[in-house]
């Protein structure tokens, strides 16, 4: 398990991250941090602040999309209080909530002719965390969690074989939608970005999404539903010098002396299977269907 945290800070006061190579009494750096999906520019300042620090650092890059509807209704809620507040009249228009159209409804009831969607159960969390691409990243425990907790969408095909999956996380996040390859092209995915998405604004949260950059097809998937890209973000492993994770997973920390350790000396043999291709730009959300 990593220690993990979080770092909010306006883009617009990158210079103020100095304070967590100067004042981090709060953090401890003696062992691999874990840092959750966080704006590129700020990690790459933390990596520029904190060198001194580091040794490998295993990142995974992802674009931010947004759902536009859900913005909508937030801008339109707070201008409604502000409108109340100064006695005027707030201008009506789309509310955010998610509405049904014909067409989609029509679609949806012909793809699910020979299938069925329903929620996921706990049952489920070990199958769809096996398949999870960032699975070293993420326990099935939190699968489990989130599925007990939040709405988690499956696709089942006539004979009862979970074909094709999608689940909410934290807040308005949307992940994991990934559909088993005999059942690919069927339009599974959209399905289920349409139908999750839909239970997100009923809750109240701004649906996103995080899509590695040449992820085409998700990118035209969310695009359809009104989704825009907003931001690129890491998520990342903050390693010390002298921390190597093994073959089986396992971190350890190298003896001084030893003649291993240290960004420099990393090999490739030493690197996290897949964390080369990962930190090139490589995100979570899979191939669209």
């Amino acid at each position: 398990m990593y220690d993990s945290f979080s770092i909010f800070c306006p883009v617009s006061r990158l210079d103020t991250l100095k304070l967590l190579a100067e004042e981090d009494v709060l953090i401890e750096w003696s062992r691999p941090i874990f840092l959750n999906f966080t704006h590129s520019q700020i990690v790459d300042k933390l990596e520029e602040y904190c060198s001194h620090r580091l040794g490998f650092v295993e990142k995974v890059r992802g674009d931010i999309y947004v759902c536009e509807r859900g913005l909508a209704r937030v801008h339109q809620e707070r201008s409604r209080e502000q409108s109340e507040k100064d006695g005027s009249t707030a201008e009506e228009g789309d509310d955010g909530t998610p509405k049904a159209k014909e067409e989609d409804v029509k679609e949806d009831e012909s793809l699910l002719a020979e299938a069925q969607l329903r929620q996921l159960g706990p049952e489920h969390a070990a199958a769809i965390h096996s398949l999870y691409p960032a699975n070293d990243m993420e326990s099935v425990e939190v699968f489990e969690r989130l599925i007990r907790a939040l709405p988690a969408f499956g696709v089942f095909s006539s004979d009862g074989e979970l074909a094709a999956w999608m689940v909410q996380s934290y807040y308005g996040a949307m992940f994991s939608m990934q559909t088993l390859p005999a059942f690919r092209r069927r339009g599974y995915g959209l399905l289920l970005a349409r139908r999750l998405t839909s239970a997100v604004l009923a809750r109240g949260y701004i649906p996103f999404v995080v899509i590695r950059p040449e992820n085409s097809a998700s990118q035209n998937l969310y695009s359809k539903l009104g989704f825009r890209r907003r931001y690129e973000t890491v998520r990342a492993i903050l390693r010390p010098k002298g921390w190597l994770r093994g073959s089986d997973g396992e971190e350890a920390v190298v003896p001084e002396g030893s003649g291993v350790g240290g960004e420099e000396e990393l090999t490739e043999a030493e690197v996290p299977e897949g964390a080369a291709e990962r930190s090139r730009g490589e995100a979570e959300v899979p191939e669209g269907d």
